[in-house]
């Protein structure tokens, strides 16, 4: 049944729960962790926090649910997992390093995620982890690995440093205004520059895997 306004309980609800997690990221932004709470939570959500127990369970599951919706891996769909390949993942593997990084730095919320992960034994943050792996195993073992064959091990080890090392560096900036290596990351030109080194580093690994398949 709707309203005046055209609103459905179903639309009402949707619209709540948005609000919910809204806050939960603005908090998260603004304050950290140790601000998601009930009450501060349904303040600046603007409703009711019995709302959270109706809809969510309670805290820890809207928090959980918010953790999933804001993930990178979590977002990527089945069909970006497998897309056609006809130079063993190269120029897959770049987009996906730097479609990584742009999400990471343009996103604080994200980036307290990550200090999260590393300063709290959470099981939902554990959940995110190992969901990050099973569907990066899916690329590795599908794309990567036949490409590269018996050094497939060595690859997955370089690509750790590197996917890591942009991590890194976007929660370095986000958390200081200080330079690493004397690049800014948080600037344009320190962007290009890290852009341009994770390009030319995944290049490098393909040039070896080439010489190596010769």
């Amino acid at each position: 049944m709707e309203d005046k306004a055209g609103n459905t309980p179903v639309r009402d609800k949707e619209k709540s729960k948005q609000k919910f997690l809204n806050a939960v990221g603005k908090l998260l932004r603004t304050k950290g962790f140790s601000a998601l709470k009930v009450n501060d939570i349904a303040a600046v959500a603007g409703l009711d926090k019995k709302l959270i127990y109706k809809y969510f369970g309670g805290r820890d599951q809207l928090v959980d649910q918010y953790l999933v919706s804001i993930d990178f891996w979590s977002n990527v769909k089945q069909d970006d997992a497998q897309p056609a390949i006809t130079d063993g993942g190269r120029e897959f593997t770049k987009q996906m390093v730097l479609q990584q990084y742009d999400y990471v730095a343009s996103n604080k919320e994200f980036q307290k995620i990550l200090l999260w992960g590393l300063s709290e034994k959470r099981k939902s943050l554990q959940n995110l982890a190992d969901e990050r792996e099973v569907v990066g195993e899916v690329l590795l073992k599908n794309i990567t690995d036949p490409f590269f064959k018996d050094k497939a091990e060595n690859f997955r080890a370089s690509m750790a440093i590197i996917i890591s090392g942009a991590y890194y560096l976007n929660m370095y900036s986000g958390a200081s205004n200080s330079t690493f290596c004397g690049i800014d990351p948080a600037k344009e030109q320190g962007e290009k520059a890290i852009k341009k080194a994770i390009v030319n580093l995944v290049d490098m690994l393909y040039e070896d895997g080439k010489k190596q398949n010769g």
